[in-house]
């Protein structure tokens, strides 16, 4: 069990709709709130690689306080990237720029497979130390630690980095089943010791993206990826704090991704909340789900969608829904104007809260 205190946060708005109480107002995060919308973001990781980055407490701290502090959001997601555990575990790979995370040698076989290092705790110590940092900057601003989930990971080792038709991880997966879950059955444990590092530490809640998981059809997804994000949500549970899931384009999966056992499913932006309610069932808080191109098209249509979307939580949450965080579909595009997410917090923050 933890070896940390957790903080006594009673107040937060963010836990509050997550756990199904009433907050005193409406909750908001933005995912990449950290990072490059913010000039001062730039600036600090000026000539700094984003690996070398995640591994700097310091630099961790400071990045994941910069929209706290401008934004005035109601929850810090720990700066980190969804490959930091493999990395710390001694998997050759990197982030370049305008990529993203590349593998030196990917997974194919059941040799790769079997030879893949496992994670242990002291490995991610850089983390560990930077979450520590921040609950002590953080005052009553809850914590979110993160990590990506097993199918996400598995389809970067395959493919060797970023696809857009999975194919390497499809054939696979097809293809050898027994393979593809010994593969499955070692990212969830790296997963589950990298978000137990954190839990141990002190988060205040945690999410699991999968990020790429709606690549997949409903019967897929189900035989070969659920039972793996299950077992995550199951060995943390112990810890009694918010469990948030969420992925991109997963529509059509929510209803499967709820059953994985989190207590918040994020929504992307193609859903309406009324609908997501419907296909997750009763008895789960929201988070979602601003499309982030909205961002870019002035402030009367930003009002605008920020309002039709607090009117659809409101009615997802006479539905059934527990609880309601405002977020992105998404995360933050590069380009944003950071007063833009400014402008949109103070507008959330002003909406009456669901009763």
């Amino acid at each position: 069990m933890s070896t940390h205190t957790r903080r006594r946060l009673t107040d937060a708005p963010f836990l509050a709709a997550a756990t199904g109480a009433t907050p005193h107002r409406r909750p908001v995060w933005f995912m990449r709130q950290a990072g490059r919308s913010l000039p001062e973001y730039r600036e600090l990781r000026a000539g700094i690689g984003m690996l070398e980055s995640c591994f700097d407490p310091e630099l961790v701290c400071e990045i994941t306080m910069q929209p706290i502090r401008r934004h005035r959001v109601d929850a810090a997601i720990l700066f980190s990237d969804i490959v930091v555990p493999l990395k710390a575990a001694g998997i050759d790979l990197d982030i370049v720029a305008g990529v993203g995370p590349v593998v030196a040698n990917p997974v194919r076989t059941l040799a790769d497979i079997r030879a893949l290092p496992r994670l242990r705790a002291e490995e991610v110590g850089a983390v560990t130390a930077g979450i520590r940092l921040l609950l002590d900057e953080l005052g009553d601003t809850p914590l979110i630690g993160f990590a990506g989930a097993p199918f996400t990971l598995a389809s970067y080792l395959v493919e060797g980095g970023p696809s857009k038709h999975h194919e390497r991880t499809k054939a696979m997966m097809l293809a050898d089943p027994d393979a593809w879950h010994q593969l499955m059955g070692v990212l969830t444990d790296i997963t589950i010791e990298f978000l137990r590092a954190q839990l141990d530490t002190g988060v205040d809640a945690m999410q699991l993206f999968d990020s790429w998981a709606g690549a997949l059809p409903l019967a897929q997804y189900r035989e070969f990826v659920l039972p793996h994000s299950e077992r995550v949500f199951a060995e943390l549970a112990e810890y009694g704090v918010p469990r948030i899931h969420f992925g991109v384009g997963t529509g059509e999966l929510l209803g499967a991704m709820a059953e994985a056992g989190a207590d918040v499913v994020g929504v992307d932006w193609r859903v309406p909340l009324t609908d997501a309610v419907r296909r997750i069932g009763p008895g789960k808080a929201l988070q979602g789900n601003l499309d982030p191109a909205v961002l870019f098209a002035g402030p009367t249509a930003v009002e605008s969608e920020i309002r039709r979307i607090a009117h659809e939580a409101d009615q997802a949450i006479a539905l059934g829904a527990t609880g309601h965080i405002f977020n992105l579909g998404h995360g933050v595009l590069p380009d944003t104007d950071p007063g833009a997410i400014t402008a949109a917090v103070e507008l959330i923050h002003s909406l009456p809260t669901p009763l």
